[in-house]
């Protein structure tokens, strides 16, 4: 996958780091090249000393220079010095006889006794008056060994700060370029946190002029998202909406039907019919009870006080004969409790709860709804309403219990069922701000649901 960060880095530390060799190339050049002409000065100087001491007596020329002066031209710190005076003839003078031939350069690189040498040469002309023909040639060496110390500390010291400058540029660069990526990585962390079915367009006060073409393009994107996701929603709500009142006309002319005609076959049609009618029903409710809970289509305003143990009561009324036919326990434990909540939502879900916990129960089992005020400590509350459905039942396994949860899973394909019911408790418990949790029944089978709700 291509990275914006490696592609910045690269095209900004590569050139970075040529640039800097090459000044560092030029910079070696500026530092030994007046080293290297300071080197070749005082060997021109030395030279130049040695013409001014020479003179022509008796037809021959001859040198000025006294064992102590000798002694101070060659004692080099480092390197030792070496000379020689030859006149037009190339006959030696003065100096050091092995001294190297001269050539016509004022100064250039040699070899004397083993070791590389630098030699610096001065032609001397005869005064008019001495009745000389010819000149005199000096030449004077020094070996490199300063020159090699002096080069090298001038490498050493240029590699030292240039590196250190590489470096320091280095890290500025990547600073700049992730301090420059941090509104990318701030729109990541933003995307990432949000939940799959938040669709709200992402907020372009804070995002750099290059990316408002992008935050643009995906905010478009994200309303025709949810444009279709609200004509898929409007659509469910529709078409359960216009079914629940021809469906609840079919079961009643099946029910006038059933009490008009009582033969066996006709009776047993009937009844058939009665059951797939009211499996449709309670499909279609709850379709239109799923889209009604689709979180990102809650409105908080519609939130209201309401007292969760009266509509709890209200609730169980309509499954006591549904739980009387197969001879269940149904009771509930309620305590006054408050919750903010919208009703509608809040029935459909206890429904969901109860129905589900009636139909996985056996016969002649129990199932309790219990509504209790919240856990009290210290004198004040710690924690918000619960809501528990209590049965005797198989339970579900620990691994599980996070897939009821999904839509159309079912866990008995014996029960009959749509597999909605829990996706429809988990979407109107998340637009509440509830936790739903399951655990095992008190007496070690069966299931426990439990909704928590934020304290008001």
């Amino acid at each position: 996958m291509p990275s914006i960060r490696l592609r910045l880095l690269k095209w900004l530390i590569a050139p970075i780091l040529l640039i800097n060799l090459a000044g560092g190339a030029l910079t070696y050049m500026l530092a030994w090249l007046p080293a290297q002409t300071a080197f070749d000065q005082s060997l021109s100087d030395a030279a130049g000393a040695l013409g001014a001491r020479l003179s022509v007596v008796g037809g021959a020329w001859r040198i000025d220079l006294p064992p102590q002066a000798e002694r101070v031209l060659r004692n080099g710190e480092a390197d030792p010095v070496y000379f020689v005076v030859r006149d037009s003839a190339g006959r030696l003078v003065a100096g050091d006889s092995d001294f190297p031939a001269l050539s016509a350069a004022p100064a250039y690189d040699s070899a004397m006794r083993g070791e590389p040498v630098r030699i610096a040469t001065l032609r001397v002309a005869a005064p008019p008056a001495a009745g000389m023909p010819g000149a005199v040639h000096v030449g004077v060496a020094r070996t490199l060994r300063q020159r090699s110390q002096v080069r090298q500390a001038i490498f050493r010291a240029l590699v030292l700060l240039d590196g250190l400058f590489t470096v320091a540029c280095v890290g500025l660069i990547w600073f700049s370029v992730t301090n420059a990526l941090r509104p990318l990585d701030r729109m990541r962390a933003g995307l990432n946190a949000r939940a799959g079915d938040q669709l709200a367009p992402i907020q372009q006060a804070d995002v750099p002029y290059e990316l408002a073409p992008v935050v643009t393009a995906f905010n478009g994107l994200l309303a025709r998202v949810s444009e279709g996701a609200q004509a898929q929603q409007d659509f469910l709500a529709n078409v359960a909406h216009q079914l629940r009142t021809p469906l609840a006309g079919l079961q009643t002319q099946l029910e006038w039907l059933g009490n008009r005609h009582a033969e066996p076959d006709t009776a047993h049609s009937i009844g058939l019919m009665l059951l797939s009618t009211e499996r449709m029903i309670r499909q279609t409710n709850q379709l239109l009870a799923l889209a009604r809970a689709e979180p990102s289509h809650f409105e908080k305003t519609r939130l209201e006080p309401l007292a969760l143990n009266a509509l709890v009561e209200e609730t169980v009324q309509h499954f006591v004969e549904q739980a009387a036919r197969k001879s269940i326990d149904l009771g509930f434990e309620l305590q006054p409790a408050a919750v903010l909540g919208d009703r509608f939502l809040l029935r459909d879900l206890i429904d969901n709860l109860i129905d589900n916990a009636i139909r996985y129960t056996p016969a002649y089992g129990t199932v309790t709804v219990r509504c209790l005020a919240g856990e009290q400590g210290g004198g004040a509350r710690t924690g918000g309403t619960v809501l528990e459905v209590e049965d005797s039942g198989p339970g579900i396994a620990p691994a599980l219990r996070d897939a009821v949860f999904r839509r159309y899973v079912r866990l008995d394909d014996k029960v009959a069922g749509s597999g909605l019911g829990l996706a429809i408790v988990r979407d109107i418990a998340a637009a509440h701000g509830a936790r739903i949790a399951i655990d095992t029944a008190a007496g070690g089978q069966g299931a426990l649901f439990s909704v928590r709700f934020p304290p008001r």
